[in-house]
């Protein structure tokens, strides 16, 4: 068995209008951005309506995020989450099949 070395993973995605107001919605959910909170030990959260859909380690890509991202990941004032697969189902996106999104961190 050998490993397949990626160099290059394009990480661009584009949601249809429908499913992106959906998954908002359910991101914003009062309930969940509480989960979020206690999970994260802040206060309060606040979706930051940034997603990315996570990408393979590489030498240029060591957090598996696509670089510009990176400074949310090395930030105190915010998580980055795996957006669950029941939202993903729910806002009808397939593909790609993962994303994570952004919150900030209030108080």
């Amino acid at each position: 068995m050998s490993l397949k070395i990626i160099e290059n993973f394009d990480g661009n995605f584009t949601l249809e209008p429908e499913a992106k107001e959906t998954l908002f919605d359910l991101l914003k959910a009062e309930a969940f951005r509480e989960q979020i909170a206690e999970q994260v030990k802040s206060e309060q959260v606040e979706f930051t309506e940034l997603l990315f859909q996570p990408v393979p380690y590489s030498s240029a890509t060591p957090k598996g995020m696509p670089v510009e991202f990176e400074p949310y990941y090395e930030s105190p004032e915010h998580a980055i989450i795996n957006v669950p697969p029941n939202f993903m189902f729910k806002a009808k996106i397939f593909k790609p099949s993962r994303l994570c999104a952004i919150y900030r961190k209030i108080g």
